[in-house]
């Protein structure tokens, strides 16, 4: 009776070993793929936080502003950037 039971305490054992064991392989790669991707965003922060300074820059003097068609596309783009700036990634 104690060897059956023996048996399947070490069978469990062995089983529980071995699942823990993938389970922590597969968190580790799940982690190695969130630091990546955090990387991918933070470049993507930095990215639009130089294109924000660029659009602010580029019309200190407001010459794009009083041209019709000029104007028109400016505001686009600024527009877009006001957008894009939205999703900047603050660090934790």
């Amino acid at each position: 009776m104690t060897t059956i039971v023996i048996s399947i305490l070490g069978c469990l054992v062995v089983i529980l070993g071995f699942t823990t064991f993938n389970l922590l392989k597969k968190n580790e790669k799940q982690e190695d793929i969130l630091l990546g991707y955090q990387t991918y965003l933070d470049q993507i922060s930095k990215a639009i936080e130089f294109a924000d300074e660029k659009v602010k820059n580029i019309d200190n003097r407001g010459i794009f502003k009083n041209d019709d068609e000029v104007g028109f596309i400016y505001e686009e783009i600024k527009n877009l950037q006001h957008l894009l700036s939205n999703f900047k990634v603050d660090k934790l």
